[in-house]
C-alpha cells in the first residue's frame, strides 16, 4: 500500500533519512544478537526511540524483558541508569532530593537515577502509585522539579520500564495518565523451542549481554530522532489517524488520547525511518498501531477487549475518504 500524494524529498533529505535508518538498523542487529525470537518486539521498541517516545514491557516473569532493556541502552554509548522499584521505594529515591551540605552550609541538589540518557524502571508496578508518579513530569517534560526547583534531565532521555504481568495482588495498577505517557506497550511472550533452545545455549558460560558495545552515541540518537521528526506526514495519513482514533472512543468506554495520536503519527515516522523512507505510508501507521492505542483504552467488562477493537478499527476504517 503507498501513498500517491507523496513527492520525492530533498537529496539532504534523504541522506539524512538513509543515516537515521542506518543507525536503527545497528541497534536492532546489535540487540538481536542477545534477545532472541522477539525481532518484532525490538523494532517497534527502536521505532519509539526514534519517535521519542518510552516504552513499557510488560509479560510473565523470565521471558527477557530487562534483558531486552539492557541491550537496548547499551547499544549507544550514553548514561545508563537503572531503578528496581519496590513497595518501599520512595518518590526522592528517583528524583533526588536536596541535601545539607556542611562544608557550605547550604543544601544541594543531588540527582536521582531518573538523570540519565536511558533510564530503565525494573518492575514498575511494585512501587505504588505515588512513587510510580515521580516519573510523569520527567517522561512529558523532560524535567523534574524539587522543592520548587526545576532540572532539565539529559537529552536524549528514555525511560524503559517493566512491568509483571502475574502477581496483580503484590504490585499497583498504572495509573491511566502515566500508561498514557508510554508510546508503545510491548509484550514478549515465551520463545518457541528453537529460540529457547537458542537462548540456552548462548546463556552457557556466560551471557551474552555481558559482550553488548554501543554501536550508535546520544548524539548519533539525537540526529535521528531530528531527522524522524521531519519525516512527511500527509494529510491523507494525519486523517486516517484521527479515524482510528475516533473508532476507539466510539467503541470503548475510554478511547485513545490525543496525544496517543500524536504517538501514532511519530511512531509511525520512526517505522518510516527503519525503512530509510522519508514519507509515512498507511503501512507504517498500521504496524504500529497494535502496540501504540490498546493500553491507552478501557473498556466495559464482557465487552471486546482492547486489541480486537483496535484490530477491528483497523480492518474497518478506511484509509482515505
Amino acid at each position: 500500500m503507498t501513498d500517491t500524494t507523496n513527492q520525492a524529498a530533498a537529496p539532504a533529505v534523504e541522506d539524512a533519512v538513509d543515516a537515521a535508518g542506518e543507525t536503527a538498523r545497528d541497534v536492532i542487529d546489535n540487540v538481536q544478537r542477545v534477545i532472541v525470537g522477539n525481532d518484532e518486539a525490538i523494532e517497534h521498541l527502536v521505532t519509539a526511540l526514534l519517535g521519542g517516545g518510552h516504552v513499557l514491557l510488560e509479560d510473565v516473569p523470565g521471558v527477557g524483558k530487562t534483558m531486552l532493556a539492557r541491550a537496548v541502552a547499551e547499544s549507544f554509548d550514553c548514561s545508563f541508569k537503572r531503578v528496581q522499584f519496590t513497595p518501599d521505594l520512595l518518590p526522592a529515591d528517583i528524583t533526588g532530593a536536596n541535601v545539607y551540605n556542611q562544608q557550605s552550609g547550604e543544601f544541594e541538589f543531588r540527582p536521582g537515577p531518573v538523570f540519565g540518557n536511558v533510564v530503565l524502571g525494573d518492575e514498575i508496578n511494585r512501587a505504588p502509585p505515588k512513587t510510580q508518579a515521580a516519573l510523569l513530569e520527567a517522561m512529558e517534560e523532560e524535567q523534574v522539579t524539587v522543592d520548587g526547583t526545576t532540572h532539565s534531565v539529559p537529552d536524549p532521555f528514555i525511560v524503559i520500564a517493566t512491568q509483571n504481568s502475574i502477581e496483580r495482588e503484590r504490585t499497583y495498577e498504572l495509573p491511566a495518565a502515566e500508561l498514557d505517557r508510554f508510546m508503545l506497550k510491548l509484550h514478549l511472550g515465551y520463545p518457541d523451542e528453537a529460540d529457547e533452545a537458542t537462548v540456552i545455549d548462548r546463556a552457557v558460560g556466560g551471557h551474552a549481554i555481558d559482550d553488548v558495545e554501543p554501536v550508535a552515541t546520544a548524539a548519533d540518537l539525537l540526529d535521528a530522532r531530528a531527522t524522524t521528526a521531519d519525516v512527511a506526514v500527509s494529510e491523507p495519513v494525519r486523517a486516517y489517524v484521527t479515524r482510528l482514533a475516533t473508532y476507539t472512543r466510539e467503541h470503548a468506554r475510554l478511547g485513545a488520547s490525543p496525544r496517543g495520536s500524536i504517538a501514532l503519527v511519530r511512531a509511525a515516522q520512526g517505522r518510516a525511518v527503519l525503512d530509510s523512507r522519508s514519507y509515512v505510508v498507511p503501512d507504517d501507521v498500521q504496524a504500529a498501531a497494535s502496540v501504540v492505542l490498546p493500553h491507552r483504552m478501557q473498556t466495559d467488562p464482557g465487552a471486546d477487549d482492547a486489541d480486537a477493537i483496535v484490530s477491528e478499527a483497523l480492518e474497518t476504517v478506511p484509509v482515505e475518504e
